[in-house]
């Protein structure tokens, strides 16, 4: 895990994260795969993000998006 990441864990798990940025946190994390890895709860958020249209999966369309 990078030093970026777990500074993005630190914050988010103190509440210091925006929900924009908490967003953008949970859709790197989902992207890099990291999400699936860590205690459920993230799991969870992600999936409960996923639903509601915030965050994406990684498939072919999405990384489309970012070219």
């Amino acid at each position: 895990m990078s030093k970026d990441i777990v500074g993005q864990v630190i914050a988010y798990e103190n509440g210091e994260l925006s929900e924009e940025q908490a967003i953008e946190f949970f859709q790197q994390i989902v992207d890099n795969g990291l999400v699936w890895t860590l205690q459920g709860s993230y799991g969870r958020t992600a999936q409960r993000l996923i639903d509601a249209g915030l965050v994406k999966l990684k498939t072919e369309e999405h990384e489309n998006d970012e070219e």
